[in-house]
């Protein structure tokens, strides 16, 4: 594979970088397995990362009802996921963020949800 295979991706996050400049950075990812996905992630603790995943979204105009939702880390993570079409590439939105513990049980204690 050459950097010329990966033209698509390359050439979106380019143009994403300027008409999108303003919004928050994600992780980039361009794959070697799929050529025309440029992957954008977003990490964090307090729901920044679902908040920047929500402005990108919108900036690249994918339907609300095309979001993904779910947990991993024995749900402890949240996790969107939603994709669509930019400059010809795929772009693969996903964001990472802690599941808020609601009633924390005080030590010593099993808790949780009530």
């Amino acid at each position: 594979m050459t950097l010329d295979d990966r033209t698509v991706p390359l050439r979106a996050l380019r143009l994403l970088a300027v008409d999108f400049g303003h919004l928050p950075a994600p992780d980039v990812d361009v794959s070697r397995v799929f050529p025309k996905w440029l992957r954008l992630s977003f990490h964090g603790t307090s729901g920044e990362s679902l908040a920047a995943f929500e402005q990108w979204r919108t900036a690249l105009g994918i339907a609300p009802d095309a979001v993904g939702y779910g947990t991993q880390s024995d749900g402890r993570t949240r996790v969107l996921k939603a994709e669509g079409d930019f400059a010809g590439a795929v772009i693969m939105l996903t964001a990472f963020a802690d599941v808020p513990v609601s009633n924390p049980a005080p030590a010593g204690q099993a808790g949780g949800v009530r």
